[in-house]
């Protein structure tokens, strides 16, 4: 007979604590003892691992069984169970245990790590931190889209990650701070500096002094523009001929054409933002206009005045573009072609029937060239060696001198001026038969 040996008895679902004498007798049935009394294997069974140090096995009948133990009041009930039979789990050595417990620590620092260098990586991105310090220009437009902005600044080195930067953009709403403009940025500014200096009002937006000379053309003030960086011409044009700016004075001049704001973009110098807004630019040249003519409007608005203040615009960007520039307290040229223009007009019985054959209007339709005998037959309201009276529109934009002289020019008997080559001022004439000595004096130095 075999030596009984202490056991742990695995029932169904559960793992059973009662410590039972197992007597093991080969051939034969198996007896059970728990809590000193005794239970008989009344069942045959083939079967019966339990777990001790090994498995211990009795050999006898047929079937295979899981045995129920269950332990009340210090007694027990003992009962067969037919079924599958369960394998226990080994338990794992100390060993295995401790190994395993290392290799789940190293996994946990080294995880850690890994998302301890990669936050702060982040975060330096995020901060402008650990970067060789460095200055660029970012150039943002009206069509620029967002993603197309966070590719120039990574491409300038200011941030390294745009996943990280359109995901700060969202939660701060950047997008709609961002406006139109050329920046200076450098590599020292986290992300809200960077957002912050590519805004409308940001102290980092590169400006421009652009001087609009007296005389130039829409054309030139706007390419003028374009080449300084402040905006296209492109745009200046298109904003000219749609945008309906709110002033009184430009309720008659039809949207449709650019050259329609020609004569009203204020000779001074100002100072642009580069990349401003097309509109902005051109209502400040407006503005400045209307702070300067405001005092006179009243003079030529209503349906009574024989002058409009379109009229006096369009003589004033005559005058400007024929003048020799002499202003002074003995000789005033300004005034002194301001009367020939008046006394043309005035005066449709003289010599030159109210033709003002003004060679200006000829450059201003010949692309800028010196006029030729061919361009006075270019057919065109502003030509005025072919139509009569005042042209279309001003060919220029005048400043305030050829205004005023407009307004107040000189009272003389004078129909033709010619300039002389070698004092560099124009002659003056009450016929035609004057004029063309002079001319002919002059070699055909003007007419």
């Amino acid at each position: 007979m075999y030596k009984p040996k202490k056991a742990y008895f695995y029932g169904t679902g559960r793992r059973k604590s009662s410590v039972a004498r197992v007597r093991l007798i080969p051939g034969g049935t198996g007896h059970i003892v728990i809590n000193n009394r005794e239970f008989e294997n009344y069942f045959g069974l083939d079967t019966l691992k339990t777990i001790v140090k090994q498995p211990l096995e009795l050999v006898g009948v047929t079937g295979q069984f899981d045995l129920d133990v269950k332990v009340q009041g210090g007694g027990f009930t003992g009962q067969p169970q037919s079924g599958p039979r369960r394998r226990p789990p080994r338990r794992r050595s100390t060993a295995a245990r401790v190994a395993g417990a290392f290799l789940y620590v190293l996994l946990v620092i080294g995880a850690s790590g890994v998302l301890a260098t990669v936050g702060w990586v982040w975060a330096c991105d995020l901060l402008g931190l650990n970067k060789e310090p460095a200055s660029t220009t970012i150039e943002i437009d009206e069509d620029t889209d967002f993603s197309a902005v966070v590719d120039q600044l990574e491409k300038e080195g200011l941030i390294e990650y745009k996943f990280l930067f359109k995901l700060y953009a969202w939660f701060s709403h950047a997008e709609a701070k961002i406006a139109p403009g050329t920046y200076e940025l450098n590599t020292e500014m986290d992300y809200h500096a960077l957002v912050s200096s590519m805004g409308s009002s940001s102290s980092t937006r590169k400006t421009a002094d652009v001087t609009i000379k007296e005389g130039l053309t829409i054309d030139q003030v706007f390419e003028l523009l374009d080449d300084r960086g402040v905006t296209s011409a492109d745009k200046l044009r298109d904003m000219a001929a749609n945008y309906d700016y709110a002033f009184d004075w430009l309720r008659e001049r039809p949207l449709g054409d650019y050259h329609r704001l020609e004569g009203y973009l204020f000779p001074d110098t100002y100072t642009f933002e580069l990349g401003e807004n097309p509109k902005y630019v051109i209502n400040k040249m407006l503005v400045n206009f209307d702070a300067k003519m405001d005092e006179y409007m009243a003079s030529y608005t209503g349906e009574d005045v024989q002058y409009s203040l379109h009229d006096i615009v369009t003589i004033a960007s005559m005058i400007e573009k024929e003048t020799d520039g002499t202003n002074n307290d003995e000789r005033n040229d300004y005034r002194s072609i301001a009367s020939v223009i008046y006394n043309r007009l005035e005066n449709p019985a003289a010599e030159t029937v109210g033709y003002l054959q003004i060679d200006a209007t000829l450059v201003y339709l010949n692309g800028g060239k010196v006029p030729t005998v061919a361009d006075r037959a270019i057919d065109s309201p502003y030509n005025t060696y072919l139509y009569k009276g005042l042209p279309a529109g001003p060919i220029s934009n005048p400043g305030m001198t050829s205004l005023l002289a407009a307004m107040n020019p000189a009272d003389t008997n004078y129909y033709y001026y010619v300039l002389n080559p070698e004092t560099k001022q124009h002659e003056y004439s009450r016929t035609y038969a004057e004029h063309d000595a002079l001319v002919q004096r002059y070699q055909g130095n003007g007419g």
